[in-house]
């Protein structure tokens, strides 16, 4: 009887020292993770080194120079202060591979390599601009230090998910019997199977040897004038607007000088592209059908270019402000999609003298609210 009582006591014992020991742990294992959630911050919201919030392995691409001549693309990895990429310059197309960190300070280092040899360093500064876009700007050199050359790049608005990115295609021409000079450079999509990709491709491909073999054909025509100096030359780049999963819009400058010609000239022309319908955008596509677009549009832009000529001393006249950004259709036909707003380019002598040259504005989304198209190209940033 005795025995029986001491090992039902026993077992209780047992029972209440395992009871305890289950607790304490829970404890402890709770306190743990209680610290780690205090001093971890989620992945989706690490501080940047630039002050903000900086979302885990965000993607970035850039483009910009090394000195004067050399133009390049860069495709940047941020991983809170970690660094990973490539870069790649335009004449040449072989990536580079880039690894580096950046501090709380915004000062960049990536070390470039060719296999597992180091080839060169940058050293720069990432700064962020009221739209909330990077610039990159500094010095390379060497992996010793010596060649020291300046760089400058500029965050590209490309929300491509997966692999797909935009490379700059390039025509460069010297034809020495002619005089001339060309340089162009147009937008193609990689690493996409959507059938819209391709139709856009074949879009600013076209409209980039369209435009060259147009100054091509001047050339065998043009009489240069007896005694004029210098060449002639035709250039051409892009800029991009914005370029999601299902639109792309691009802005090209385009310009020429011709042997003799009293001044150069320049235009712009734009794509802008619905990806997922593989077919061109048109302006009328962002506003409920019916709705007065242009008048709005041109409204808003007739008071802004009074206001930019006020500021630069009345070089543009009344006048051709109202003629040349009136609500007509053909005043509006270099505009590009932006996060900020419509980017509404006037060319040369279309609101004002040459010398005034080309003009610019932006009409913001919150001015066409009410008109935008609910379930349109650009409904997400009117709201």
């Amino acid at each position: 009887m005795t025995s029986d009582i001491s090992k039902t006591t026993t077992a209780k014992l047992v029972c209440m020292v395992l009871t305890a020991v289950c607790l304490l742990t829970a404890c402890q294992k709770q306190r743990t993770s209680t610290q780690q959630t205090a001093n971890v911050e989620p992945a989706s919201q690490q501080q940047s080194a630039a002050g903000g919030v900086t979302p885990a392995q965000e993607t970035k691409f850039f483009r910009g120079s090394i000195g004067s001549a050399l133009g390049l693309q860069m495709k940047l990895i941020r991983d809170e202060q970690k660094l990973l990429g490539s870069y790649y310059y335009q004449k040449i197309g072989k990536r580079i591979d880039l690894r580096g960190t950046i501090d709380h300070a915004s000062n960049l280092v990536l070390e470039e390599f060719d296999g597992d040899k180091p080839t060169g360093i940058f050293k720069g500064l990432w700064t962020v601009d009221d739209d909330g876009l990077i610039s990159i700007a500094g010095n390379w050199t060497r992996p010793d230090g010596s060649k020291q050359t300046a760089f400058s790049l500029h965050q590209e608005p490309i929300e491509f998910s997966g692999p797909v990115e935009i490379a700059g295609k390039q025509i460069n021409e010297k034809n020495k019997p002619l005089n001339y000079e060309i340089s162009v450079e147009y937008p193609q999509i990689t690493g996409s199977s959507n059938p819209g990709v391709e139709k856009f491709n074949q879009q600013a491909k076209s409209l980039a040897t369209g435009l060259v073999a147009e100054f091509r054909k001047s050339m065998t025509e043009w009489e240069r004038p007896e005694g004029s100096i210098g060449g002639s030359d035709f250039g051409m780049g892009y800029t991009i607007g914005i370029a999601r999963d299902d639109l792309i819009s691009v802005g090209f400058d385009i310009g020429s000088s011709y042997q003799g010609a009293a001044h150069p000239n320049s235009y712009s022309r734009v794509i802008n592209f619905d990806l997922k319908n593989g077919k061109p955008l048109r302006l009328a596509d962002l506003f409920q059908p019916g709705s007065k677009y242009l008048q709005k549009i041109a409204a808003y832009c007739i008071k802004d270019l009074q206001k930019q000529s006020k500021a630069k001393e009345d070089m543009l006249d009344d006048t051709s402000i109202q003629e040349g950004a009136g609500p007509d259709v053909k005043n509006y036909r270099s505009w590009m999609v932006t996060k900020k707003g419509l980017a509404v380019q006037f060319d040369s002598y279309q609101v004002g003298p040459y010398v005034a040259g080309p003009q610019s504005v932006v009409v913001p989304y919150t001015a066409l609210k009410e008109i935008i198209k609910p379930d349109g190209p650009v409904a997400q940033y009117a709201n």
